[in-house]
């Protein structure tokens, strides 16, 4: 008879989060191949094995023997990995779990099945319209599990069993919960990556699981899924008498610390104050720590305002009128000699970031005042970290991010909350509706200002890609065969054929209506100039009103990318 398991310890939780990261890494593809589309872009096992991975990386460095601390710092990393939308919701799955065993050393059947009812209230308010037949599906119904198991047994293992045979109950019924995979003949992606967690959980503590067997994940195969990379550019230069607040104040206060506190913090409260005492006002907090960034005339206010809460433990005051002086002496003074070397460059006020494949998109992008490109998009969803990390690097004030595929809006959201300046997302589904979105940017605007601007112009042009079917499928009414190119017009497969130009022409005729004026066509990597140049003449032949421009794209996964306004 097996000993019962009545306790995970720090032992068992570390070996249950790293197996769970290797058997996602193994999973990968198998995952990437549940895309209900049939295009040659599902990335769905990619985005939540790359955020696993970096959230066990996260464990794996704490040295603490507090699960408490263990689930916190998986959290932490899985935030800060987090691409897509299934990497988002996994991440806010364990965040719910990480806040429930807050200051426990070790858990309980008991705490363990009301940490996984955690994580599944937190995933559904992550998710402006949560929908059945997803991620969700998966965890709602193995909490539930959980808890009732828990109700009648000690055991932490055969809560897990429970868990872990009701997520794949859960992840069968997706179909019956969503059309779409049910036509297509497939489970949730999301949803089935989630059950090979839970596999590993249950394999390391029923045993199933060797120690040797449960290690980390391969780095180098995850550094071979990895190839985002961030692209830095520069603004001209800003007059210093056009600062209206002159001092970037940055402050970290510990909350109840210290010998000045005299009220209990509230957030609203906390940011109202600061608000009334200049701009580009970033408030962070968590139970311990509140975090503030600002633009003021009146720094010593924000610091005294933040002793009241508490104790400060960082503070940091630059005079940006007195920087921008000396960045305009340096660029003033004629060069001795000629030097390959730059002189400093300010920083933009506002980083436009743009995300994007392709280096003839990424040029086009820059065009039209984008500041930053990330390499990314369809076949690689920069993580919630990639994209902070390029808003920092920018040196902005503040920035707008261009996420330019719906997949990557979740992961933007997170990473504006963490930037450390304000910022804001355009939701840009597409190459085409982000390069209009830039047509209402107005450097002069406010953020909140250009947002608006330019969201509202994402719906006044249709955007067209063609690629190539990866399996056979019908879809809408639509019978695919494998290797056949698929027209898509803002989401939707709209049409097939088995030669490119014949795809891209059926699909430009369904966008165009008696408004249209303008046709422009991105050719990508697997695609020539003379491709490009065809399906421009049959465009003039449909209509020969119509201007058509042409440009080179180098975008992978879509030989064309078409809008029309």
């Amino acid at each position: 008879m097996e000993a019962t398991l009545t306790t995970i310890t720090n032992l068992e939780f570390g070996k249950m989060v790293q197996a769970a990261a290797k058997r996602l890494t193994s999973q990968a593809e198998f995952i990437n191949s549940l895309n209900v589309f049939p295009v040659p872009d599902g990335d769905t096992g990619t985005n939540i094995s790359l955020a696993f991975a970096s959230g066990a990386k996260y464990e794996r460095e704490v040295t603490s023997t507090s699960v408490s601390d263990l689930a916190g710092a998986l959290a932490k990393g899985l935030l800060m990995g987090a691409r897509g939308n299934s990497g988002v919701i996994t991440s806010q799955i364990f965040r719910g779990f990480a806040k429930s065993v807050e200051g426990k050393e070790t858990l309980s059947a008991k705490d363990f099945a009301e940490a996984l009812a955690a994580s599944a209230q937190t995933a559904y308010k992550a998710v402006m319209k949560p929908t059945e037949g997803t991620i969700l599906t998966v965890i709602r119904e193995a909490a539930k599990a959980g808890r009732d198991q828990a109700a009648t047994t000690d055991d932490v293992a055969e809560v897990m069993d429970a868990v872990y045979e009701a997520s794949k109950k859960a992840l069968a019924s997706t179909p019956d919960l969503l059309p779409v995979l049910k036509q297509v003949g497939v489970v949730d992606s999301g949803g089935q990556g989630l059950v090979f967690i839970f596999q590993a959980f249950d394999e390391v503590l029923t045993g199933k699981i060797a120690d040797e067997d449960a290690g980390e994940p391969d780095d180098a195969q995850m550094d071979e899924m990895i190839n985002a990379e961030h692209h830095r550019s520069v603004q001209g230069e800003l007059d210093p008498s056009d600062i209206k607040y002159g001092y970037c104040t940055e402050i970290m206060v510990r909350i109840g610390g210290g010998q000045q506190v005299d009220r209990k913090f509230d957030y609203d409260e906390f940011y109202q104050y600061l608000a009334g005492l200049g701009d580009s006002l970033l408030v962070i907090n968590d139970d311990e720590i509140v975090k503030v960034h600002v633009h003021t005339e009146h720094p010593g206010d924000v610091m005294t305002w933040g002793q009241h809460f508490g104790d400060l433990i960082k503070v940091k005051v630059d005079n940006m009128r007195h920087q921008q002086e000396e960045i305009m002496e340096k660029d003033d003074q004629p060069a001795a000699v000629p030097t390959p070397v730059a002189e400093p460059i300010a920083a933009p006020d506002t980083a436009v970031i743009s995300i994007s494949a392709g280096d003839g998109v990424a040029d086009l992008f820059k065009s039209l005042g984008v500041t930053h490109v990330i390499n990314g998009g369809q076949t690689m969803n920069p993580s919630t970290e990639d994209i902070a990390n390029a808003i920092k690097e920018s040196g902005a004030k503040k920035a707008i991010v261009l996420p330019n595929n719906g997949n990557i809006f979740m992961a933007a959201d997170q990473a504006a909350e963490v930037a450390g300046v304000p910022t804001v997302i355009v939701h840009s589904r597409s190459i085409s509706q982000g390069m209009t979105a830039l047509l209402a940017y107005n450097p002069d605007f406010e953020l909140a200002e250009n947002q608006q601007a330019m969201e509202d112009n994402l719906g006044t042009v249709k955007s067209g890609q063609v690629t190539h079917a990866i399996r056979d499928t019908t879809l809408d009414g639509i019978d695919i065969k494998n290797g056949e190119y698929m027209g898509i017009v803002d989401g939707d497969i709209k049409v097939t054929d088995p030669e490119l130009l014949g795809a891209a022409t059926k699909m430009v005729q369904s966008m165009l209506d008696d408004d249209s004026e303008i046709v422009t066509v991105i050719f990508g990597a697997d695609a020539t100039k003379e491709d490009a140049d065809a399906l421009e003449n049959t465009i003039m032949e449909i209509d020969d009103e119509l201007e058509v421009e042409i440009h080179e794209g180098d975008q992978p996964v879509y030989p064309f990318i078409v809008s029309v306004e």
